[in-house]
């Protein structure tokens, strides 16, 4: 796989160790146990794989020399690159300016943008609306274009299947960047519709076997479906893909109850012809991640912190898995750990700043569980362990833990 040039301030000498030495145990990437780090009265348990994925680094690599090869331009980014902080904040300190937020909100308008300036496309895409808009203005958008591989791939099996006549499912969430992106290039071809979960699933199967009113649609999927979704046509021929970063599992799990719904519809012998295979678009990343973060969660630990933006979706649903064996505390750096007996966290659910006290158990042996989102650099968590490692007394130097992963 390519080696891409990131800044070294995001690499990481103790993670990068670990994984470094993972990587020439298991080079197939088999395993997906944990790493334990024994450091005596405090042990580590680090995800098989987290951190930066191909996506990430791509995009990083491309936004750093933009700002490298154009000292004396204008440099925009259509939205954050990545959901981290501490990446975007470091590219907004050189120079580099967003034209939007998360939300698509415009924070610079389009006015102000000229054919002299640079756009970097962010690794979730973006809209053909906006791509035209800015072709019309003469801006070139293929020079630092960081878009994921992963994203297109999803993009051209859309494509593919829309042009066989089958409706596009995007599993995702509607206001996210890489979804309205995905809905956009999907709607070029057939017609689109975006579910949030399972639940949402069900509703649509309730229209696919007609057994709902075809006006509570319109009502249920407001502003998620292309314009003249007609019902009568639109659901006889199906296809399944996703926004990268939802649980691979729940797509899985979407599209197999979808496909048995149309199999119960037209038929074992004939659901072929109305039901796409799509199983190639799961992001590899995103499903060794959570693969990785179930084998973590096999192993017994007192609690888990996973590292990561507050707004990346990929990290939130690592927390979701986390949380349902045992306390789980969602930051984005080792600043929000406030003290030994004091952590900040945020709540992904109901979008709170959390604070709670005594989150470290008084044990002779505290296991915790450490691991990250798609777009945390290493070197962040290295400083929540380092600091971690701290509150404790007698613990093992790092040096000598590193030996055991280098010898």
């Amino acid at each position: 796989m390519k080696k891409f040039e990131i800044p070294n301030f995001y690499r990481s000498p103790i993670i990068g160790t670990i994984k470094k030495n993972r990587k020439k145990l298991d080079p197939k990437k088999k395993d997906f146990s944990p790493t334990i780090v024994d450091f005596g009265p405090v042990q580590f348990h680090l995800a098989r794989h987290f951190g930066f994925c191909y996506g990430v680094e791509n995009a990083i690599e491309i936004s750093y020399r933009a700002i490298e090869e154009n000292p004396n331009k204008n440099i925009y980014l259509l939205s954050q690159m990545i959901h981290n902080p501490t990446v975007n904040d470091d590219l907004e300190a050189k120079g580099l300016k967003f034209i939007m937020d998360t939300q698509g909100n415009q924070l610079i308008e389009w006015e102000k943008i000229s054919s002299d300036d640079i756009v970097v496309t962010p690794a979730f895409g973006t809209t053909i609306k906006i791509q035209e808009l800015l072709e019309k203005k003469g801006v070139s958008l293929q020079t630092y274009d960081t878009t994921c591989p992963f994203v297109t791939r999803v993009w051209k099996k859309a494509e593919n299947i829309g042009k066989k006549d089958f409706t596009i499912i995007i599993h995702g969430k509607y206001r996210h960047e890489e979804t309205r992106a995905t809905f956009s290039h999907s709607n070029q071809n057939a017609a689109s519709i975006v579910i949030r979960d399972m639940e949402e699933a069900k509703v649509l199967a309730e229209f696919i076997r007609g057994t709902r009113k075809k006006e509570e649609f319109y009502e249920v999927f407001q502003d998620k479906h292309s314009e003249g979704f007609d019902l009568e046509k639109d659901l006889v021929k199906i296809g399944v893909v996703n926004q990268t970063t939802m649980l691979a599992s729940e797509t899985e799990e979407i599209s197999e109850f979808l496909k048995s719904t149309i199999v119960k519809r037209y038929g074992e012998e004939n659901y072929k012809a109305h039901f796409a295979d799509t199983r190639d678009t799961l992001c590899y990343a995103t499903n060794e991640n959570q693969k990785a973060t179930y084998g973590l969660l096999e192993e017994e630990a007192d609690l888990a912190i996973v590292v990561g933006g507050y707004n990346s979706s990929n990290t939130s649903h690592l927390v979701e898995l986390c949380e349902e064996k045992l306390p789980t505390y969602f930051i984005k750096t080792e600043e929000e750990i406030l003290s030994q007996n004091l952590i900040q966290h945020f709540h992904y659910g109901t979008k709170e700043i959390l604070q709670t006290h005594n989150f470290l158990p008084e044990k002779d042996k505290l296991k915790i569980i450490l691991t990250s989102g798609a777009s945390c650099p290493d070197a962040i968590v290295d400083k929540v362990l380092q600091k971690l490692l701290s509150y404790f007394k007698g613990t093992r130097s790092i040096k000598s833990v590193l030996e055991e992963f280098t010898a």
